[in-house]
């Protein structure tokens, strides 16, 4: 019985591994400093999303075990973020009612990706996505750069091998900026 209860799970384990990759690569500086997001709460928040949306897509469409870390890997997003709130100082009163609304960022996020990656090569809808979201109250936000470094990307994860992904292993191309 303790074996089974302490037994790690390998889709949760390989969904936290990609959460962390896309953690740390929305860190990196170029998306705030060369890139102009705001380096803020919310500027932040649509970075990660960003990132572990980007690698949602790739596991789409890849069969069962696939689905299910993807769901580990939103899962992850989602502790992460309570995580953070609490971090923030967040009473636990707040906490369920900022998250609720956070998921349903993240739903509307998501949804709003798919419909703009569907319309590829056509790029309107990403750039109108990533305008009101990414650049909410940014004037002339260099939205071309981030679409270049979120298609770069996008095209960086369809080459890694989905056995890879599936073990929790992923390298995102931050640099393309």
């Amino acid at each position: 019985m303790f074996r089974r209860l302490f037994r790690s799970d390998p889709t949760r384990a390989a969904g936290a591994a990609l959460y962390a990759a896309c953690a740390s690569a929305a860190r990196n500086p170029v998306f705030y400093q060369d890139l102009a997001v705001p380096d803020t709460v919310e500027g932040r928040f649509e970075v990660y999303a960003l990132h572990v949306l980007l690698v949602i897509d790739r596991l789409r469409g890849q069969g069962e075990p696939a689905a299910a870390v993807s769901q580990a890997l939103f899962d992850a997003l989602l502790r992460g973020l309570d995580d953070g709130l609490r971090e923030m100082g967040v009473g636990d009163l707040s906490v369920g009612k900022k998250m609720r609304k956070l998921g349903e960022a993240l739903y509307g996020r998501a949804r709003n990706l798919d419909r703009a990656l569907a319309a590829l090569p056509e790029t309107t809808a990403l750039q109108e996505l990533l305008t009101r979201t990414v650049y909410a109250g940014v004037a002339a936000p260099p939205v071309d750069r981030l679409i270049a470094w979120a298609l770069a990307t996008r095209d960086h994860l369809a080459t890694q091998p989905l056995d890879a992904l599936l073990g929790g292993t992923v390298t995102l191309d931050g640099d393309a900026a």
